[in-house]
């Protein structure tokens, strides 16, 4: 019997679609109410780090450099108190095969696909992770599609999307281009269900799993070098699974850094948005993905995501996208490094947070990435002038998303702003009592207090704030 194709009928088959596409039954770690067990989920879907990093090397993926941007730190300390200005570092994760620290979770996945005997992969996403995917696949020889959400409803696309369509292309993938709205996971559904294919998504145990080899080589890395482990870890958060990685990665060494989540600040722009979507200049690592993405990590492609980045986030910072475009400029100028937008998110984030650090520690920037015509300055601050957006040197702290671009008229006008932990905390916990209308068991409770990475006491405060209102 045919079945039916439209909108409605295959978001009801989402369920089913999901599992036969990735290959995991999510109900075995399920209680029937809020609570699941991640780490189970974790350990018996996923593979050990020695296992992982057998994989990604034998994929030439992984073992990436630590350089130390010393001219930068120099600049930091300009601005920094007597005796403070820590030493600032990248970890080149652009000289993977695809060009960023996602071929970290493409060559888990694509091994994954293969052992299972899928003939290709389907991954959605506007980001570099299509370029991963689509990179291993090939040297997998399986096929690959790429689902994007490239323009808006006149047809326009964002430069920097345009430009990883170009790559994902370049390394032999078929990329589906569609505008912005709910019919991106709609498509990605119908193109799992109708070829068969593997869902090598973001945010399995396969996917996340491989990023924890990034955040072990850091700390390695640091051990041999330096007899220590960097004392601050700064990672451009968007759907959680850099950060989720990263700080299993670490945990794993036994190291006890600081992880810091670091996103521009896109608030007031909606991602779902027609009329928005090109009015930003930033396609990942913003706050429009971040926060979403942090205080509810169940809403992406899969029934149970893998990335749960308040479990692990000791700080989370933001930055404007005036001060990652400076920042991009004065790493290629002071340091010889040309280097794409997301990775400069976190290291405008960590020149400001060196400053109030002392001289002798350490603070990682965790990723770069490789850049391209449509990543650079240039192209992105053209088309937002071309969008109506104001461009202009000043203070970064009158940047208003959506309506102007302020350039750092000086290094010492760069800052973070923190976020609220608590307040998002919050708003897990909330939305987990509103999405699944339970009374909270006792086994929710304490799932929710390592979610929030709190207590059983924060939980049931908030719980009963919730109750009074």
């Amino acid at each position: 019997m045919t079945r039916a194709n439209d909108y409605n009928s295959v978001m009801a088959r989402r369920g089913e679609i999901m599992k036969k596409s990735v290959g995991i039954d999510y109900s075995k770690f399920e209680s029937g109410s809020i609570a699941f067990d991640y780490e189970r989920m974790m350990r018996e879907t996923g593979y050990s780090l020695e296992e992982i990093q057998k994989i990604q090397r034998s994929v030439h993926v992984g073992d990436t450099p630590i350089i130390e941007l010393r001219n930068l730190t120099a600049l930091a300390r300009k601005y920094a108190k007597p005796g403070y200005g820590a030493r600032i570092f990248i970890k080149d994760e652009a000289c993977n095969p695809s060009g960023s620290f996602k071929a970290r979770r493409a060559a888990n996945s694509v091994y994954h696909a293969k052992k299972l005997g899928f003939k290709g992969v389907v991954t959605a996403t506007s980001g570099n992770y299509g370029a991963a995917v689509a990179s291993q696949a090939a040297m997998a020889g399986l096929k690959c599609i790429v689902v994007q959400e490239c323009y808006d409803s006149k047809g326009v696309g964002q430069p920097e999307i345009v430009e990883k369509a170009r790559k994902s292309e370049a390394l032999g993938a078929e990329v589906v281009q569609l505008s912005v709205g709910p019919e991106l996971f709609y498509k990605f559904l119908l193109l799992l269900e109708e070829t068969g294919y593997f869902n090598a998504s973001l945010y399995t145990p396969f996917g996340i799993a491989g990023v924890e080899t990034l955040g072990y080589e850091i700390s390695m890395q640091f051990r041999e070098k330096f007899n220590k482990d960097p004392d601050a870890v700064v990672v451009t958060n968007a759907g959680g699974g850099n950060l989720t990685g990263t700080a299993r990665g670490l945990i794993k060494a036994g190291a006890s850094t600081r992880v810091i989540g670091a996103s521009v600040d896109l608030t007031g722009l909606h991602m779902a948005s027609d009329t928005m979507f090109n009015r930003k200049s930033f396609t990942t690592g913003h706050t429009g993905f971040g926060v979403p993405f942090s205080v509810w990590p169940d809403r992406s492609d899969v029934p149970r995501s893998a990335a749960r980045p308040l479990r692990y986030m000791d700080r989370y910072v933001t930055v404007t996208q005036g001060s990652v475009f400076y920042m991009t400029e004065a790493l290629a100028s002071l340091e010889g490094l040309e280097k794409g937008p997301a990775g400069n998110t976190s290291l405008a984030a960590a020149f400001a947070l060196a400053q109030e650090m002392k001289e002798d520690e350490f603070i990682v920037v965790q990723e770069t990435e490789y850049t391209g015509a449509g990543k650079h300055v240039q192209a992105q601050l053209s088309f937002a002038k071309k969008n109506g957006i104001e461009v202009f040197f000043g203070d970064p702290k009158d940047e208003v998303p959506g309506k102007n671009i302020v350039l750092p008229s000086d290094p010492s006008l760069i800052k973070v702003k923190d976020m609220d932990l608590d307040s998002m905390r919050r708003s897990l916990i909330r939305t987990a009592i509103n999405t699944y209308k339970v009374t909270p068991t006792e086994e929710d409770i304490k799932f929710l207090a390592e979610e929030t990475r709190t207590s059983v006491e924060f939980v049931k405060e908030a719980i009963s704030q919730l109750s009074s209102l």
